[in-house]
């Protein structure tokens, strides 16, 4: 009761007013469209006017992004070349006019598999094998297309240092490297999956086999009856018009060195055109690609493990969302402004692309960039968009187009690109030759980066720069929606106004990791700070607004609120079966359909996740969970044993065990898998905290004080812990190790009400 109390009081007063956000507007249409709807033509149908841009196109890797297997597109070396890959050895052969590799198939057993497609085209080039169920699975050894002097003309592995038997979840078999959801829409145009759910069957379609000119504009029916006609139209008939409207251009001021754009650039259609192939997201619409982005995409965000803390480049995360965060996309720079968009080549080679909008005297010289003029280091794009390689041979590099910063590197071991060509010297060394260069940097702010880094160290200071980070308007909106991200397992009552700003924040991806916020708030304030945001104009948003409220009572609702929450449940719904043959889909609606206490609906959808994937673990999980929630104990530790027979030393599915056996009485044996579960996973501080209680449950008071001094040295701003702490040592007669712990816990939550009460509990012993 305490610890809610001063939610309600902080909710009340900080986050009324967000109340009235989209509440009386709605920017979608509001009922079907009469207009003529246009279909897609065909490339054909577009040479005949734009026959320059077609030559353009015409070998371009958009152009080749896939193509049948034949002799004059398949690369590899099929003469009877093998590539051995841990202990299994492929072979390439011919067989007639059928190019063939003999390899591990999903039972393990070396089977031959024609070639049906190839698959890009430089630096490298995969190769796709019909399946039964309309799949087509990316061979996982690919030909490297570079020149032979270069280190290319060789078969390789995509995963060289991985021995990927069948089975795992990354062998070419499975649904991971199943090219119609994870690669055919960027590759062909108009690709429509066609999934069967009741199949689990793919029936798979596309106009053109490639990147085409309707997969950037739209389809192009009305275009060509507006060509053909004599019919007025200010839109061309086109779906996207991509042509830049305003005659914007850039003029550099000579004083600053850098360029404005006069006028600004309004509209966005060209990102939104670029976007969905060329950033890290999930599809939420069947028709994703023809919607702006983030209508119908949910963004990856800067999350550890695909981003450094300070937002470089680390898993495959292609371009947009490093982009999002550089000072270009804020000045209103596109993708078109470096790249040709039919030839997709730069427009102009060396600095001369970026002396179009910086004034070249002032950065393309030694006082600036301190190298020999004409070397690598004095190369623009080497300081400010280093490359990291992918897939072995493929170096991308990184759009953030930051500052090279080695004292981040210092501080928080991230790259930057001086050490990159300096392999010889260290990260300090780079930090003082920059300081020498062009002086201390005094005036620098705290670096998102730095923020972000103590929040995954779990650092108590971490909670109000997250808040702080999350208000500064002038920071990128993904950087604000990260900190927002990281919020969620240290909200306070200092950062709620983070949450009530980002609700109200312009940019979607910020009201999106706003409203994921709402997950931990008291279920009457999470209706009301949520219910605004289901009119919101974004799909995006408006499915995160359907899962925040999916568990709260509609008392109070009228009957228009009830309706309008029934259809985001059915938007929801439509946006998970966008993603149909995917197990996370699945497994979303099961969670929705519980959280609603559907629970023969839940598990129904469970059970068809495990259908498509029967070692999903998550699914596993949730599932044991919906049967505890059942009171069915005896399926929940038998699905749970599955999990782990599945995943013996995924922490999560031991620690799910070690409460089904508390629950049943088995205190001993769910010691065994608490301990497992704290010692594998470490990061989880929640793990480390229930193993202590166990063992303080079991009488092992000592060791239950240690294992939570051991959880707080690693997380010291975990609230949880601490008060365990606190208690322990207080029961324990060890006043002094509790004091200094509730020390500890009055710096990070100073107004909470537990904390005020164990202080209070300390100070009345102390004078005892």
């Amino acid at each position: 009761m305490a610890s809610s109390a001063w939610w309600a009081r902080a909710a009340l007063v900080t986050l009324a007013s967000a109340l009235t956000i989209y509440a009386c507007s709605d920017d979608r249409p509001t009922g079907p469209s009469t207009a003529p709807r246009s279909v897609y033509t065909g490339r054909d149908a577009c040479i005949g006017c734009h026959a320059d841009q077609a030559e353009l196109w015409t070998d371009s890797h958009h152009d080749l992004a896939m193509q049948p297997a034949t002799e004059a597109t398949v690369l590899g070396d099929f003469a009877n070349a093998t590539y051995t890959h841990f202990d299994v050895t492929s072979t390439f052969v011919r067989k007639g006019d059928a190019f063939v590799v003999r390899t591990d198939g999903p039972d393990g057993a070396l089977t031959d598999y024609e070639i049906a497609y190839v698959f890009g085209v430089s630096p490298l080039q995969q190769y796709l094998v019909e399946f039964p169920g309309g799949r087509m699975q990316t061979l996982p050894l690919a030909w490297d297309t570079r020149e032979r002097e270069a280190g290319g003309q060789r078969w390789f592995h995509v995963y060289p240092n991985e021995p990927l038997p069948a089975g795992d979840v990354l062998h070419w078999t499975g649904p991971n490297q199943t090219w119609n959801y994870m690669c055919a829409e960027c590759h062909s145009t108009n690709l429509v999956r066609n999934y069967d759910v009741s199949a689990h069957a793919y029936a798979t379609t596309w106009s053109d086999l490639d990147v085409s000119c309707e997969a950037c504009h739209g389809p192009g029916s009305l275009h060509v009856a507006w060509a053909e006609g004599d019919e007025e139209d200010a839109t061309l008939g086109l779906t996207r018009r991509l042509k830049d409207a305003d005659g914007g251009r850039w003029v550099i001021d000579v004083e600053t060195g850098n360029s404005e754009r006069t006028p600004p650039r309004t509209s966005r259609t060209e990102l939104d055109a670029c976007a969905p192939c060329h950033a890290r997201r999930t599809p939420l619409a069947p028709d994703a690609q023809q919607r702006p982005f983030h209508d119908a995409h949910r963004l990856a965000l800067l999350d550890e493990g695909l981003y450094h803390a300070d937002g470089q480049i680390l898993e495959e995360v292609y371009v947009y969302g490093s982009f999002l965060q550089s000072r270009m996309h804020q000045k209103g720079v596109t993708c078109g402004d470096c790249h040709d968009p039919h030839s997709l080549k730069l427009r102009f080679k060396g600095n001369s692309l970026c002396s179009q909008c910086h004034y070249e005297p002032k950065y393309d010289s030694p006082e600036h960039h301190h190298h020999a003029p004409g070397s690598a280091g004095a190369q623009c794009v080497e300081c400010h968009m280093p490359e990291r390689t992918y897939m072995v041979v493929d170096p991308r590099r990184d759009h953030s187009l930051r500052v090279p910063r080695p004292d981040l590197s210092v501080r928080l071991g991230t790259p930057n690109a001086c050490n990159l060509c300096h392999t010889d010297q260290d990260a300090q060394w780079a930090a003082d030759a920059v300081e020498a260069w062009y002086g201390p940097s005094t005036d620098r702010a705290l670096h998102y980066g730095e923020v972000f880094a103590a929040a995954r160290a779990g650092e108590p200071s971490a909670t109000r720069a997250l808040a702080a980070l999350a208000l500064d308007v002038d920071r990128p909106g993904i950087v604000r929606a990260t900190a927002l991200d990281l919020l969620q397992e240290r909200l306070d009552v200092a950062s709620l106004p983070a949450v009530g700003a980002g609700l109200r924040d312009a940019d979607g991806i910020v009201r999106a990791a706003a409203l994921r916020l709402l997950a931990v708030v008291p279920q009457q304030q999470r209706l009301q700070l949520a219910l605004p945001l289901l009119n919101d104009p974004l799909l995006s948003v408006r499915v995160e607004a359907a899962s925040v409220v999916a568990d709260l009572p509609q008392q109070g609702l009228d009957e228009r609120g009830r309706k309008l929450i029934d259809e985001r449940f059915d938007e929801y719904r439509a946006a998970q079966l966008a993603n149909a043959e995917r197990p996370e889909a699945h497994l979303n609606l099961g969670n929705l359909a519980a959280e609603r206490e559907r629970f023969a609906e839940s598990e129904a959808a469970y059970r068809t996740a495990l259908e498509i994937d029967p070692q999903h673990l998550q699914t596993l999980l949730n599932l044991a969970d919906l049967y505890r929630g059942a009171g069915r104990e005896g399926d929940a530790e038998r699905t749970l044993r599955e999990a782990v027979a599945i995943a013996p030393e995924d922490a999560y599915a031991r620690h799910a065990l070690g409460l089904a056996l508390v629950r049943r009485g088995a205190r001993e044996e769910a010691g065994e898998e608490f301990a497992k579960a704290s010692r594998w996973a470490p990061e989880i501080a929640r793990f480390g905290y229930v193993n202590a209680v166990s063992l303080h449950d079991r009488g092992l008071v000592g060791e239950a004080i240690a294992e939570l001094e051991s959880v707080s040295a690693r997380h010291p701003a975990d609230r949880e812990v601490l008060v365990a702490l606190v208690t322990y040592c207080r029961d324990a007669g060890q006043l002094e190790a509790a004091q200094r712990h509730a020390g500890q816990l009055s710096k990070i939550a100073p107004d909470n009400p537990v904390t005020q009460e164990l202080l209070q509990e300390l100070e009345a012993d102390r004078e005892r």
